[in-house]
């Protein structure tokens, strides 16, 4: 009786493995975006329904992604035997027929040409990405980033979804997110890279380039700023990330795990989603 349960849960366990998305901090660069550029389209009076389908078609999507690569062999987890390429049939089913009814369903609500040219364009990057992924561990943060880009996408979708409206505002909510998130990946491999380092001066040396591309982005933020492109707000949005970015380097605090350090993110996420709205709104 013992084995039997062993082996079921074990059989569990990896169905979970083939079918559950495993890029944890993904969720936070798809659902951040959404969300602030749905909250700036409802407060300039859009509608919350087409936004609604947009979540559902996004979700579907982005879960579809993980059993249809195990089924296919393309992804790290895959398939090993019959067996489990006909179990997987029932997630890739599943999640594209919410997402394709979602889909559907938005596109008679929102303006179709412009979400298809979002998509599009999601599509083309994400391919980049894969590309990428193949050239294994020295473009692998690369590869992150491009496809954080993709995932911003879901910022201006919302937007438009919401105010059927395009443009400056749509673009600036892609851009700013994505800047956020590729400084989120940026610290959390630099982070992990300097768990085992005690001294200040060891972690000044491991983040150098981190610490780099921190000043540049507020270099970047405030030429915005003075040439009139970002609301002075915005500048407030990315501050406690950018002081959580060298703060670490001095704190006497036991390093975080890996798990913590992703839910620590995730606030910062959020934190960052309610300033932009704030900002821009």
């Amino acid at each position: 009786m013992a084995a039997a349960i062993t082996s079921a849960n074990a059989i569990q366990q990896r169905h979970h493995a083939l079918a559950t998305p495993r890029e944890h901090g993904a969720w936070g660069m798809l659902l951040v975006p959404l969300a602030t550029g749905a909250a700036v389209g409802l407060l300039h009076g859009g509608k919350l329904l087409p936004v609604l389908w947009l979540t559902v078609a996004v979700l579907a999507l982005f879960w579809l992604r993980t059993p249809l690569e195990s089924y296919l062999g393309t992804s790290l987890i895959r398939a090993r035997s019959d067996q489990e390429r006909r179990w997987l049939l029932r997630p890739i089913l599943l999640a594209g027929i919410a997402a394709s009814l979602a889909a559907g369903l938005l596109l008679l609500s929102a303006p179709p040409l412009p979400l298809l040219g979002m998509a599009a364009a999601g599509g083309v990057i994400l391919a980049l990405q894969s590309r990428l992924n193949k050239r294994g561990r020295t473009t692998r943060m690369a590869a992150q980033m491009v496809g954080a880009l993709a995932l911003c996408l879901t910022a201006p979708a919302a937007l438009c979804a919401s105010t059927e409206r395009t443009g400056t505002l749509a673009l600036m909510l892609w851009l700013l997110n994505w800047l956020f998130a590729m400084n989120q990946i940026h610290y959390v491999q630099t982070r992990i890279r300097s768990l085992k380092l005690a001294s200040a001066t060891e972690r000044i040396q491991q983040a150098r380039w981190f610490l780099a591309d921190e000043a540049a982005l507020l270099v970047a933020l405030f030429a915005a700023r003075l040439a009139g492109l970002l609301p002075v707000w915005t500048l407030i949005a990315f501050l406690p990330a950018l002081l959580r970015g060298v703060s670490w380097i001095f704190a006497h605090a036991e390093a975080p795990s890996v798990r913590r350090l992703g839910l620590q993110e995730l606030s910062y996420a959020i934190g960052f989603g309610v300033l932009l709205v704030l900002a821009v709104a």
